[in-house]
């Protein structure tokens, strides 16, 4: 069994909703960016997403968009990226970490050898923002080879229509993005959301993981009381460690919140 469906098999028997964690990789620098990622797990995250740094993130929001600025003035790269996952993996080989990114540097390196690096480095899944199921082959064979789940990408504005495409693409988890737009600005209503995980879980066996707009431990709660089976945090997080504040403390203030909610 992977890392992904142990801990979300683990939580579902817990009855409670997985909390995710978004971090960009080389934020604010490679040291300390590489501290807190091996601080997460401790600090309630149940899973982690890490960011790729890309000079051209459309999907995101400000925040997201300077850490991947700040990142890459520091000499970031995919490689260097991985090298990051590899140094956690050293410390930490249970917590499943899922990157996040953009096709341009993965089509740069290759798409077969980013899988092999990326499954050596230690990754469980990876998410690609601007990749259609209907272009995503090419890179989800060569993941699919290494053990590593495609993972797929539903938004409010997906049509019926198009949701089997979409979900017949995906692996491990399905990513809800809650809210039309960029990473980081408005907030969904707790019960729009619960209404959407519903209708996915009508069409896919897939855990549902919940993100986009989650920004306080109370917004966090409310979301793990749906029928989500995750809740994802990103730009929230990547504020706090921009203005040097207490991200794992944050964390924690979150997990407690998650963990405090169970599921009927």
């Amino acid at each position: 069994m992977s890392r992904l469906a142990a801990t979300f098999a683990a939580l579902a028997q817990n009855k409670r909703a997985a909390l995710i964690t978004f971090v960009t990789a080389g934020d604010p620098d490679y040291p300390r960016s590489r501290t807190l990622l091996q601080a997460l797990p401790g600090a309630g995250a149940d899973i982690i997403e890490l960011g790729m740094p890309f000079s051209d993130p459309v999907a995101d929001g400000p925040a997201i968009q300077a850490a991947s600025e700040r990142a890459l003035k520091g000499g970031m790269t995919l490689a260097r990226t991985l090298d990051l996952l590899r140094e956690f993996r050293a410390q930490d080989s249970t917590t499943p970490v899922v990157l996040m990114g953009y096709a341009n540097p993965l089509y740069a390196m290759g798409f077969e050898r980013f899988a092999a690096q990326a499954a050596q480095a230690g990754a469980d899944g990876v998410i690609v923002v601007d990749l259609p199921p209907e272009e995503a082959q090419e890179l989800r064979r060569p993941l699919t080879a290494q053990g590593i789940d495609f993972i797929g990408l539903v938004a409010p504005t997906t049509t019926e229509a198009r949701l089997p495409t979409v979900l017949g693409c995906a692996q491990g988890f399905v990513y809800y993005v809650s809210v039309a737009g960029t990473t980081g600005t408005a907030s969904a209503a707790a019960s729009a959301v619960d209404q959407a995980v519903a209708r996915l879980k009508a069409a896919t066996t897939l855990p549902v993981a919940v993100g986009f707009g989650i920004k306080t431990p109370e917004q966090a709660a409310a979301m793990a009381a749906t029928r989500a089976d995750a809740v994802v945090v990103g730009s929230a997080l990547v504020e706090r460690i921009a203005q040097g504040q207490d991200a794992p403390g944050f964390v924690t203030r979150l997990a407690q919140a998650v963990r405090g909610t169970r599921k009927a």
